[in-house]
């Protein structure tokens, strides 16, 4: 699947041992009404546990400038959160990206273990949009094993 394009997020959660976040690329847009979203994530993850008891997360929309942040959390769990100047909390707790273009923040609505992943399926409750009418940055793309800037074309 290396050779399809995909567009690059960062899954975070509370957890009682701190916040968690991952990269994914599979996100998708399940349904309008009720509005809801997925992504996919691995059983050998780091994040898996915490993953499969969470009750909501926050998917960010990564932009071009953000591919610091999708290695970042593509490394050791150990080092993601380390840098406090990077993130936030929300009220329900959840960990927040800073300069973040897009991101929503979904309650967790089902999972579904599928081969060696966890598909999760999420109830979007708060949806947050800086980009106006336009985008100010283009989104960050995954593509044949590296990060890519998209052209966006008018």
């Amino acid at each position: 699947m290396r050779h399809y394009p995909a567009g690059v997020t960062i899954v975070t959660l509370k957890s009682p041992d701190g916040p968690v976040g991952f990269t994914a690329t599979s996100f998708a847009s399940l349904s309008a009404q009720p509005p809801l979203i997925s992504f996919n994530i691995a059983e050998t993850s780091s994040s898996i546990a915490a993953m499969t008891q969470a009750e909501s997360v926050v998917v960010h929309f990564l932009g071009e400038h953000q591919k610091h942040l999708a290695q970042r959390f593509s490394r050791s769990a150990e080092e993601r959160f380390t840098d406090r100047s990077l993130w936030t909390t929300l009220e329900s707790g959840e960990p927040v990206l800073h300069g973040t273009p897009i991101w929503v923040r979904a309650t967790v609505h089902q999972l579904i273990p599928i081969g060696d992943h966890t598909l999760v399926i999420g109830l979007v409750t708060r949806v947050h949009d800086n980009t106006e009418d336009a985008p100010a940055v283009g989104p960050l793309v995954y593509y044949n094993g590296v990060y890519h800037r998209a052209e966006i074309a008018d």
